[in-house]
């Protein structure tokens, strides 16, 4: 499958994709989601051993994409910080922690939303005298930023223009004879008259859910998505047009 020639650099008129994330150059803000610290262990609980390499890799992925952004002023985190529901295990103490503080040293100010994997991440957060906020909202652009578990009934859900979520762990699989993978994506399109941005995780060790087959689970994305834009984040970003022609 070949992409097709990028009608256009920037996902937002204010907003282009870099990586995994979504990096606004004039307000120095980068948005990520769903990192999912502690994965290991939790596998580990369940019998499925993994090795430990999602906390290295992501900082030596966040590390490229900071020599290209510079010190931020902010980063926004969409949720799901850490993995387990239910409680904090040693794993996620350590990462969270240590994942923080390295956000730290690159921006002026985390804002650290709320996912459905962040029922009790309050005491890591506290740590860092950071508060945990089910949204964020650029007055300004109009741009709502949620974790994409459920949706909002607020004012500034109203105001808003565009929404930008996490939760989907977006992806898609390409077909090219007989080979088939799966590859992170940034899906962009409606819902109902506001522009939705879905981001990819930022889990370094799954690819996400098959957007062509599997079942969805945000209930932003309980819609037709045929004419949904997708970009590809592999080697480099690619855009491959709207959903359905991938199909």
């Amino acid at each position: 499958m070949k992409q097709k020639k990028i009608k256009e650099k920037k996902i937002l008129p204010t907003a282009e994709i870099l990586d995994l994330t979504l990096f606004f150059p004039k307000q120095k803000i980068l948005v990520l989601t769903d990192l999912h610290l502690g994965y290991e262990e939790a596998l580990l609980k369940q019998g499925t051993f993994l090795p430990r390499f999602n906390f290295e890799d992501s900082v030596k992925k966040l590390i490229k994409i900071f020599e290209t952004t510079g010190k931020l002023d902010k980063i926004i985190i969409l949720g799901d910080l850490k993995h387990e529901f239910g409680v904090i295990s040693q794993q996620e103490w350590n990462e969270v922690i240590k994942m923080l503080s390295f956000f730290s040293e690159n921006c002026k100010e985390i804002i650290l939303l709320k996912g459905n994997h962040d029922n009790i991440l309050g005491p890591i957060a506290r740590w860092k005298n950071l508060t945990v906020q089910d949204s964020f909202f650029l007055e300004k652009e109009k741009i709502l930023f949620l974790h994409g578990d459920k949706i909002p009934v607020n004012k500034e859900f109203k105001k808003a223009e565009t929404i930008v979520i996490g939760h989907e762990h977006p992806a898609v699989t390409l077909t090219e004879g007989v080979k088939r993978e799966k590859f992170k994506c940034f899906l962009k399109g409606k819902y109902g008259k506001k522009t939705l941005i879905v981001l990819p995780s930022f889990n370094i060790t799954t690819e996400g859910t098959n957007l062509l087959k599997e079942k969805l689970l945000s209930p932003f994305l309980k819609q037709n998505l045929d004419n949904f834009e997708v970009w590809v984040v592999a080697d480099k970003t690619y855009f491959f047009g709207k959903l359905k022609e991938l199909k």
